[in-house]
Formats: C-alpha cells, structure tokens, sequence
C-alpha cells in the first residue's frame, strides 16, 4: 500500500448500528406530525442517507417547510437520547488500529451531522483512531456526500485519486467513484451486495477489511 492512502470511513451502518435511535426519532417526528409510521422496513431504508430526502419520501412531500419541521422534531429526540441508542458492531475495535496504521491518514465520512457524529465516535473511544471528523451541516449543504467528500478533501488537502472510501450503502460508492477514488462496500449494515455490486471490493466481516484496504492500496 502506498504511503499516501487515505481513508475515509463512514458511521452508521459502518462502524455502528444506530438503528434504534435512528428509527425511534423518525416515529417521533412522525407521530408529532400527524403522520402514521411506515413499516420497519421503511425505516431501516433511512439509515445511511440524508434525513431530509428520507423524510420526503415518508411523508410524500416536497414542501422545503414541511421537511424541515420533520427534520427539527427528529433532531429533538435524537439529540437527547438517540444518538445514544447505538452499538459498535462486533469485530470493529479490535480491527481499528490496523486501518489506522494501514494509511497516512483516516478521516470519518459520514451524512450524520458533525455534532452527533463527533459525539459518537468519542463515546465508544473510537475518535482516537482518526485524523478528523466529517459530518454534514445543520442546514443541510452537504448532505449529498460527493459534496462531503469534495468539501473533506479540500479541507485537509487529500489526494482523492489515493483515498478509499469504506461504508454500507451505494451513496458511499457512488460519491467514491464521483470524487476519483476508490470504495470498499461492507455486507453488515445496510446495503445489500446488489446495491454495493459498483464498489472496488466488497468484505462480509470486519476482519476482511483491513485486508481489503491493504489490496487497493497495492494496485495503485
């Protein structure tokens, strides 16, 4: 692998299981609203892509206002207690130092906004491992995570042709490939291995990742 390798991580799905929180909050929202909640198998569709077009596809609107409100009511029971209801996947600790040393620097990537991101990662004492924390913003401008990805790698200065994107769902993938690097789909969170089948590599454990990594960085 070569030295300059960077890797971006994403959250939910990835790292941690935040469904309980996740889904909890949008039922909340929902029935705050006068909406009915969807089946759980809508809900685990929310996990990983932005809330707001989430929450459109929910309550079958395209009402800028109508969104937002669903948005501030969800973030009133998720700042509070959700993003609390989340477990760190099992295998992910014990192979965090070995991403860590496989590349020059490793950032999180995620479309959770920063404030719960940065509470997360150093809750479960995994904010030791990386270079810095990416999330989007409150108001929404970098919910599309090619923009996320351009707004890191402008940031920190990153060598997108050099980086590897891990994560679960094809928004990963996708803003991976739109950004000029590479991507690792992971088979325990949220997307199936259809909706990964465009990644570079695609791993079924966590103990296959570093691995995975090691590969990329050799073809390059």
């Amino acid at each position: 692998m070569t030295a300059a390798t960077t890797l971006l991580v994403d959250l939910d799905g990835t790292l941690t299981d935040n469904y309980p929180g996740i889904s909890r909050s949008i039922v909340y929202a929902l029935e705050r609203m006068g909406h009915p909640p969807p089946p759980p198998s809508d809900l685990r569709h929310c996990v990983g892509p932005p809330l707001r077009g989430s929450f459109a596809r929910l309550l079958d609107t395209d009402d800028v206002a109508t969104v937002e409100q669903a948005i501030a009511l969800y973030r009133e029971r998720f700042g509070d207690v959700g993003w609390r209801e989340n477990i760190v996947y099992d295998g992910i600790v014990e192979i965090m130092p070995a991403l860590a040393g496989a590349a020059s620097r490793m950032f999180l990537c995620t479309s959770k906004p920063d404030v719960f991101a940065r509470r997360i990662v150093t809750l479960f004492g995994l904010d030791q491992y990386f270079t810095g924390v990416y999330g989007v913003d409150l108001a929404g401008t970098l919910d599309d995570k090619v923009k996320l990805i351009a707004h890191l790698a402008a940031r920190e200065n990153v060598a997108l042709e050099h980086a590897i994107m891990i994560g679960d769902r094809e928004h990963d993938v996708r803003a991976a490939r739109m950004n000029g690097a590479r991507s690792i789909g992971v088979l325990w969170g949220y997307g199936s291995r259809q909706e990964l089948a465009s990644a570079d590599a695609i791993v079924v454990t966590p103990a296959e990742l570093p691995g995975a990594v090691a590969g990329l960085g050799e073809g390059r």
